[in-house]
């Protein structure tokens, strides 16, 4: 299994387009060779980095099986997206200005044997529970961020 992105490498930077500092819309992604048992993908994108705890950036939860690709600024075809730490739903990009230092964003994929058929209410907590001994693959994609934050 595999997750890409043809805007940025494994370990490089998020373009600014994709980040507060720009348009702050959710890059394209690329998906494949899931597990054949597969019945539904998940999508968390996180910055382990946030203090006190990572901070949730994107939830995608029932993505179709049969997923291979996201365009830019849209959502998985059939995924519901669930809440992020800003309390909302959709893609919160990588927000350098709130921070010194390099932030790793880690876009990670799940292959589910099951769907998880969860309310658009379900915040991350939720949907990691209901993963719960259903996780059969995983893969991640890390994007950088260099904080602009002086440092007092």
């Amino acid at each position: 299994m595999f997750i890409t992105s043809p805007v940025f490498r494994d370990r490089t930077s998020v373009p600014t387009p994709h980040t507060c500092m720009g348009e702050n819309i959710s890059p394209a992604l690329e998906f494949g060779d899931p597990p054949p048992q597969t019945r539904s993908l998940v999508l968390i994108v996180e910055d382990r980095d946030a203090t006190p705890d990572p901070w949730i950036h994107w939830l995608v939860f029932d993505i179709p099986a049969i997923t291979t690709s996201v365009p830019v600024g849209h959502i998985p075809d059939g995924g519901m997206e669930g809440i992020a730490n800003g309390g909302t739903h959709g893609y919160e990009g990588p927000c350098p200005k709130y921070f010194s230092g390099t932030h790793h964003y880690h876009f990670q994929l799940f292959a589910l044997d099951t769907v998880l058929d969860l309310p658009a209410s379900a915040d991350k907590s939720k949907v990691v529970a209901s993963m719960q001994n259903h996780v059969i693959d995983s893969v991640m994609l890390v994007g950088l961020c260099e904080g602009t934050k002086a440092e007092a």
